[in-house]
C-alpha cells in the first residue's frame, strides 16, 4: 500500500543497502536518509587502505568527506541539497576521530547548517568504518 507524500528510493550508483532499507525516505516534505557510510557502489570503502603486507590505515578525514558527498548525492537524486538537511546523527567507533570528522564537517556545514548530534559507538558493519551519519532534510513538496 502506497501512502501519499511517503516513498522510499534505493538510489542507483550508491552501495546497496546491507539489509532491507531505503537510502532515503520521504515523508511528506521530510526526507530521512538512512544511516551512511564511506562505502562505495563497489564495496570498496573510501579512507581505508591496506598494503602488501595487510597493514591497514583509516583515515576519518577521507571517510567524513565520503560520507557527506554520499549523503548529497543521495539527497540530489530525490530533488534535495545539503542545504536542506536540519539535523544530522554522526556514529564514531572512536571520539579519537572526532577532531578530524569535525574539520571535514566544519568544510560543509557552518553554525546556520543542521542540529547536530555526535555520538561513540562500539563498532560499525564492518571493521574499516570509522564514521555513519544519518541525515534528515526539510524539502517541501510542490
Amino acid at each position: 500500500m502506497k501512502i501519499r507524500g511517503v516513498e522510499s528510493k534505493v538510489v542507483e550508483g550508491k552501495a546497496t543497502p546491507r539489509g532491507k532499507y531505503p537510502h532515503v525516505k520521504r515523508a511528506g516534505d521530510f526526507l530521512f536518509v538512512s544511516g551512511t557510510s564511506a562505502r562505495r557502489a563497489d564495496d570498496t570503502i573510501a579512507g581505508a587502505e591496506v598494503d602488501p603486507l595487510g597493514t591497514t590505515r583509516l583515515d576519518i578525514r577521507v571517510q567524513t568527506r565520503a560520507v557527506i558527498e554520499n549523503i548529497r548525492d543521495i539527497l540530489q537524486s530525490v530533488g534535495a541539497q545539503l542545504q536542506d538537511v536540519v539535523e544530522i546523527s554522526t556514529y564514531l567507533v572512536s571520539m579519537d576521530d572526532f577532531a578530524g570528522y569535525n574539520e571535514v564537517y566544519g568544510e560543509c556545514f557552518g553554525y546556520d547548517g543542521p542540529a547536530r548530534t555526535t555520538v561513540a559507538v562500539h563498532q560499525l558493519p564492518h571493521p574499516h568504518l570509522l564514521i555513519e551519519i544519518r541525515a534528515t532534510a526539510y524539502k517541501p513538496l510542490k
